[in-house]
């Protein structure tokens, strides 16, 4: 598809808001990586304290998957400005998403392989849907690190699929665990890639070990102890969305009422009420400040796909909707000398935006939420 396949329209009140969440993420948290010209990446904490390892710089603390996700912002963004017809929009945030994904492999030590598996699936969905981006617009010169990003990341993922408890992905290299974290998005990944033999072979194992009956929901993964299966029966938001994701990119008529039925869970067992509306529940500050938009980015997903069962469409809608809304109205202004005021949000829908230091999970969390929003029809 070329950009000017992709239907356009004037930009709506939730495009504004999506548009005002990028801007403030990007104006508190993107920078260059240390002085290194002509890199792209997000600092985990605003402001940077003197002194500080946690910068994001050559040395330090390192977020290969927070940065995964702000990616796939960017990518969200992108998609926005063609949406409304803005071309060359979308271009610079093609062109940022490549400078980030540079970056990422750069402060990464010159490499896409990390310890983590379910680290590389995050990178390896934001890569590919930046791949997309490209093809959209119809800027298909740059493929190089593109390919080179979804070919050792890929083989990657497929070397943790094993036969070890049954199936499903190994979370680390350590393989102790196995897990929906890892599973979930590699899955879905393999699922975009048409690869629908091994990604319903994941989902399968899924539903047949981490899969809860009574709540309808995913579990967190079994780990191996000297050689007995321990289940974690653990329960993030996130991994109900990458496993809906998974099952809505299938579209197989078993896969899709999974889908109906993981759609109707979450809304009754992960949500509650804030100004009389059902909203999802967050988790917190660090890894878990991005729990959620994860879930919602999926959500939209499940919202606009018209095979779907049309009462989990509008439950799908109506959540992601609600969750917007109330992030939205928790926001707050933060004065940041020599530059337009960002917008900062509240870590959950319902309460108030935090002062500094602020961290960007919660805040690219919400930007990710706003942008989902914006995609409803």
């Amino acid at each position: 598809m070329s950009a000017g396949d992709v239907p356009t329209r004037p930009p709506t009140a939730l495009d504004e808001r999506a548009a005002e969440a990028e801007r403030s993420v990007t104006a508190l948290f993107a920078g260059p990586l240390g002085r290194v010209p002509l890199t792209h990446l997000a600092r985990i904490l605003h402001p940077v304290r003197p002194g500080s390892r946690t910068f994001g710089g050559l040395r330090g603390t390192w977020h290969y998957w927070w940065q995964a996700h702000y990616l796939d912002a960017v990518v969200d963004a992108g998609g926005r400005a063609l949406r409304t017809g803005d071309r060359t929009g979308a271009e610079e945030h093609a062109a940022r998403g490549d400078r980030l994904l540079k970056t990422i492999r750069l402060r990464n030590r010159v490499r896409w392989v990390n310890d983590f598996y379910d680290d590389m699936a995050w990178l390896a969905l934001a890569s590919g849907r930046l791949q997309t981006l490209h093809d959209e617009i119809g800027r298909t010169a740059r493929g190089r690190r593109l390919r080179s990003a979804s070919r050792h990341l890929t083989g990657q993922l497929r070397a943790a699929h094993t036969d070890d408890l049954g199936g499903g992905l190994f979370w680390s290299r350590d393989r102790d665990f196995k897990n929906s974290p890892a599973t979930g998005p590699a899955a879905l990944h393999l699922a975009r890639l048409g690869d629908t033999d091994e990604a319903r072979r994941l989902v399968d194992w899924l539903y047949a070990r981490l899969w809860s009956p009574e709540s309808g929901l995913v579990l967190d993964g079994i780990r191996l102890r000297g050689g007995e299966e321990v289940l974690v029966p653990d329960v993030w938001s996130y991994n109900q969305g990458t496993v809906l994701g998974a099952l809505v990119t299938l579209g197989d008529e078993q896969s899709l009422a999974r889908a109906a039925a993981l759609v109707g869970a979450v809304g009754e067992r992960l949500t509650t009420e804030v100004d009389g509306a059902r909203v999802l529940r967050t988790h917190g500050g660090g890894d878990g400040g991005l729990f959620t938009g994860i879930l919602v980015r999926y959500l939209a997903l499940a919202a606009t796909t018209p095979g779907l069962d049309a009462v989990a469409r509008e439950t799908a809608r109506g959540l992601v909707a609600a969750t917007a809304e109330a992030l939205w109205r928790g926001r707050a202004s933060l004065a940041l000398a020599g530059r337009r005021d960002p917008t900062v949000f509240p870590v959950e829908p319902g309460g108030r935006a935090p002062g500094p230091p602020l961290e960007l999970s919660p805040q690219l969390q919400a930007w990710t939420v706003l942008e989902a929003a914006a995609t409803l029809p």
